[in-house]
């Protein structure tokens, strides 16, 4: 898409917004005239709303009819890379182009014109007298002591009335200021801080160099074992991305990761790169997404959203722990980041790291067949060394009723606390049981909204449905039968497991790592520092845990339900057992001290629990290649997943098994349809779920056919239909 086109005023230009109506609206050009790709404010209805003129106008309709563009914004006009970035990914996601220029546009006031604030920052010396909200607010600011706030800003982040920061000012112990509203990000310096790289990482890093500084694009699946010091070798890829005054974007799966890996950029360039979460103040939100439109930011870290900032000049993204499944989003426009990274750097010849110690099968497999270059880091980095890994079979462990600690576990964990080293015990269950049944009816507490169990969280005293957020008080009677006394929780979760480990070690200091017990990122990032810092011995922990934490005290890491991945149909469910597991046991060990995982199995032949044992990953990948292959499954063959929904149960079968009978378009091109079958969750938020499942040949083009397969009924109102290209779900 040319990016030169410029029309003048009363031209008629096509004007592309962010609302829902799946065409372009036709604008007269405003005085002045307006380039392509200007963000413009244009009349809808009583509503003035922002677009971006997509270029000249179809007309066929009286021109006098036609209303004038309101005004063109002060912001980078969008590039014609980014607006083919947009239609590709909407053609290939099967999502209006109206909801991919939305997540183009997450950003508040970018119609606000140029102006100044009033911004605060930290002063100087104490206030006269220390008060918890004081105490607080100078948290905050130290907390974040980079960024600017708002008066509003200042005083939500910290929990406090405005009037308590304006005592503050008058103290002079916090800084008010005038401010333009958005400034740009400091220089980061490539060369502040080098690192010594070992002879592994050198030559790692000289490839990712190489390819940032053809200027050209590419893929290189950096892989390297736990700790072996892939972040060090991606930055000086950045490094090299700088000196080139191109811009670099680095996606990090967890927030809570993000403060970590800020410090480290820090360190390593002497300035602080921009930020994009959700854990973002709007004010620096707009700052950045303006700043990176401009080519004011040299570095962006965020989460898989930040792949839709309107970069003037991206040369690098990395794609840190590619395999992790939140880089899929499941909700709104269903896209995989990891994805449509390599889709946006092949359209503005940019070079991409998808850098994992256990890379998903699509990345291996490009790797494999010579798409993408392979780069590996095969040992840890320096002194560390990698954990053993032995497995417990449950079956040979005599475990009390109710108790989920095996004996070999608890005196390996026994072991450690007496040494002053720390123990993980990882379950990926949150809450306190999955289940609460009455003992005297056998009935299960479900969720009113959708057909799933309620999780009791015993912290606070409330069960809790994981699908929709709905939450109620324990119950102290049945709601079946009205017994009373006999609701039993069946099955552990994190609450329950830190119940066991305090009466198994009373004197020892744990700690609980789940995302539901932190109000904040902030909150979980100070737990994470204390544990680092040695203020516990046992941590328990779900998932989160797995995700790039560095614990050098932790020696020991005991896996409660090794089995519990491996059950159910998920085509992937091997693989992520495989990446899980090898994940939560590289946290152990990662400085001098050598370190031991324990994997709990009633199944310790089981294939998968083999291979994470044995460690031979390249032939696990090979074996699980070969079985997907033979069954046509992705990588190797192509999925879309269809889910409907209604509040009327026969009505959305009744429409998706029409549907599925009308599969000729599908025929076609030899695309199999199965279902429909209710949705493994049959009903979530009061909505019935239906889903099909479409399967083809890897180079079939599958998109066409079901927009045709899709575009022969019409879809009542009361029913909504999803498309999910890719899927990795399939609840």
């Amino acid at each position: 898409m040319s990016d030169q086109s410029f029309f003048d005023a009363g031209t008629l230009v096509a004007v592309l917004t962010a609302q829902p109506i799946d065409r372009l609206l036709d604008y007269k050009a405003p005085e002045g005239g307006c380039m392509t790709g200007a963000f413009v404010e244009v009349p809808l209805g009583p509503r003035k709303v922002i677009g971006v003129v997509w270029g000249r106008g179809r007309g066929g309709f009286d021109l006098k009819k036609a209303r004038s563009v309101i005004r063109v914004l002060d912001v980078a006009p969008m590039r014609g890379e980014m607006r083919e970035f947009l239609t590709r990914a909407a053609e290939y996601t099967m999502t209006p182009l109206s909801m991919m220029l939305r997540l183009a546009t997450r950003a508040p006031g970018l119609g606000d014109a140029p102006a100044m604030r009033k911004v605060f920052r930290l002063g100087s010396g104490a206030p006269d007298r220390e008060t918890d909200a004081r105490r607080r607010v100078l948290k905050v600011l130290s907390d974040y002591s980079g960024l600017s706030f708002t008066l509003g800003e200042l005083a939500e982040q910290a929990g406090v009335s405005s009037s308590v920061v304006k005592g503050l000012v008058k103290q002079g112990v916090v800084r008010e200021e005038d401010s333009p509203r958005d400034l740009p990000y400091p220089p980061l310096d490539p060369d502040y801080n080098g690192v010594d790289l070992t002879p592994d990482q050198a030559t790692a890093a000289e490839v990712l160099r190489d390819g940032v500084a053809s200027g050209t694009y590419g893929t290189t699946l950096l892989k390297g074992v736990t700790g072996s010091g892939k972040t060090e070798v991606y930055l000086e890829a950045v490094a090299e991305c700088l000196r080139k005054g191109r811009q670099a974007l680095v996606l990090l799966p967890e927030i809570a990761l993000t403060s970590e890996f800020l410090k480290r950029v820090e360190d390593r360039f002497g300035a602080c790169a921009g930020e994009w979460h959700s854990g973002v103040t709007m004010t620096e939100r707009r700052r950045l997404w303006k700043m990176a439109g401009e080519g004011n930011v040299g570095l962006v870290v965020g989460a898989r959203s930040a792949l839709f900032l309107p970069f003037r000049d991206l040369g690098l993204v990395v794609v840190d722990e590619e395999h992790d499944t939140s880089y899929k989003q499941e909700e709104g426009v269903l896209y995989n980041a990891r994805d449509m990274v390599v889709l946006r750097a092949s359209l503005c010849s940019a070079q991409v790291v998808l850098a994992s110690a256990t890379p998903s099968l699509e990345t291996w497999a490009n790797a494999q067949a010579g798409k993408y270059r392979r780069v590996e880091l095969t040992s840890r980095f320096g002194a560390a060394q990698m954990p053993d890994m032995r497995a417990i079979d449950l079956r040979a462990e005599d475990i009390p009723p109710s108790r989920w600690i095996s004996p070999s576990l608890r005196d390996a964990v026994a072991a450690r606390v007496a040494l002053g080293e720390q123990s993980l015990l990882f379950i990926n269950r949150r809450g306190y049981a999955p289940t609460t049944v009455c003992r005297a009816c056998g009935h299960q507490i479900g969720c009113d909204h959708c057909d799933a169990r309620m999780v009791e969280h015993r912290f606070q005293k409330r069960l809790m449905c994981h699908q929709c957020g709905e939450t109620k008080p324990m119950p102290d009677k049945c709601p079946s039968c009205e017994a009373e006394g006999r609701l039993a929780p069946v099955g552990p979760g994190v609450e329950r497991l830190d119940e066991e480990v305090r009466a198994l070690f009373p004197d020892a200091r744990v700690a609980v790592l789940s995302s539901d017990l932190f109000g904040s990122a902030r909150a979980l990032k100070e737990k994470i520092e204390e544990i680092a810092a040695g203020a516990c011995d046992i941590i328990i922990g779900t998932q989160m845990v797995a995700k790039g934490h560095n614990f050098p005290l932790l020696t020991l890491v005991g896996v409660i339900d090794a089995d519990l991945g491996l059950q159910g149909s998920d085509l992937r469910a091997a693989e992520r057992t495989f990446q899980l597991m090898r994940q939560v046991a590289g946290r152990a060990g990662r400085v001098e001290k050598k370190g031991l995982a324990l994997l709990q199995t009633t199944q310790p032949e089981h294939p998968v629990i083999r291979a994470i044992l044995s460690g031979d990953e390249e032939a696990f990948w090979q074996a699980e290649a070969r079985e997907r292959e033979a069954a046509g499954v992705p990588p190797y063959g192509r999925m879309a997943g269809i889910i409907l929904s209604s509040e009327n149960a026969a009505e959305v079968f009744d429409f998706a098994t029409e549907l599925a009978r009308r599969d000729g378009p599908l025929r076609q091109v030899s695309a199999q349809v199965f279902g429909p079958a209710p949705a493994p969750i049959a009903r979530i938020r009061g909505r019935h779920r239906v889903r099909l499942l479409v399967k083809a040949a890897k180079g079939v083009p599958l998109q066409g056919a079901l927009k045709a397969w899709v575009g022969q009924l019409r879809v009542p109102n009361s029913v909504r239909l999803a498309i999910d290209i890719d899927p990795q779900s399939f609840l």
